[in-house]
């Protein structure tokens, strides 16, 4: 039988938001692998399990760790929040796979913050949008400032990822000013922090308004298109339905 490891999605991190698969795969495994902070979120359900951490921008060390348990016979699972394949673990585990061509690997879904964050600001997502992340660690930030700029012309919803840390204090600025280049300073923005965990917050602000508020790296960031609009205080995309003519139609009848 092949070594196995399953790389398990959690979300927010709160079990109430966490798939039935991805419990059911975490209760079934001999080692819990994952970011301290994600093992911590995890709280008292799995302490019986052997839990096995790195500290941040230690990833290439915690899937090698993953591998080196799956050899020993024990089935593993990796935890990452959100979900693994949005600028999780998935991929790099795949890569770093190919060295170890005995263990298979499983990818269970979770809920990103795209997900989770539009749900606490009303209905953002509900037509054509993109997800960029602000993080220049491993992407240029010409490259990011490509994006938001096509972005921006097609006329999508833009979610930010990792708008801001403590060496990019002003990268949600910057980000912006290249948005404002191309879309009207009254646009419908939001943003949510601590989504699904203790001190959730969120708002709805303008993109003039975004340009200079504070966030963290805890905090998802949403820009509206040009069918956004503010809906008794809640963040909507309307989806193209014509309802005042389905009314009329309705009142005729």
């Amino acid at each position: 039988m092949a070594n196995r490891i399953y790389i398990v999605g959690m979300g927010p991190g709160r079990e109430e938001m966490m798939t039935g698969e991805a419990l059911r795969v975490l209760e079934q495994s001999d080692v819990i692998v994952g970011y301290t902070l994600y093992l911590k979120l995890l709280s008292g359900r799995f302490q019986g399990k052997e839990l096995l951490s790195t500290p941040m921008r230690q990833e290439e060390e915690r899937c090698r760790l993953c591998f080196e348990e799956a050899e020993k016979g024990k089935k593993t699972a990796l935890v990452c929040s959100g979900d693994a394949g949005i600028y999780g673990m998935a991929s790099l585990m795949y890569e770093m796979g190919k060295a170890y061509p005995k263990t298979e690997i499983y990818v269970i879904a979770g809920i990103t913050a795209a997900s989770s964050g539009a749900a606490v600001l009303g209905a953002p997502l509900n037509h054509d949008f993109c997800v960029i992340s602000l993080s220049d660690l491993l992407t240029p930030w010409e490259t990011i400032e490509k994006r938001l700029e096509a972005a921006a012309a097609g006329d999508f919803v833009i979610v930010l990822y990792n708008p801001s840390s403590h060496k990019r204090k002003d990268y949600l600025m910057r980000a912006c000013d290249i948005l404002l280049r191309r879309i009207e300073e009254n646009r419908i923005c939001g943003y949510a922090e601590n989504i699904g965990r203790e001190g959730t917050k969120a708002a709805i602000c303008t993109l003039k308004q975004l340009r200079d508020r504070e966030v963290n790296m805890f905090t998802t960031v949403f820009i509206g298109s040009s069918g956004s609009e503010n809906i008794n205080g809640k963040f909507v995309t309307r989806r193209g339905y014509n309802i005042e003519k389905n009314t009329d139609i309705c009142r005729d009848n």
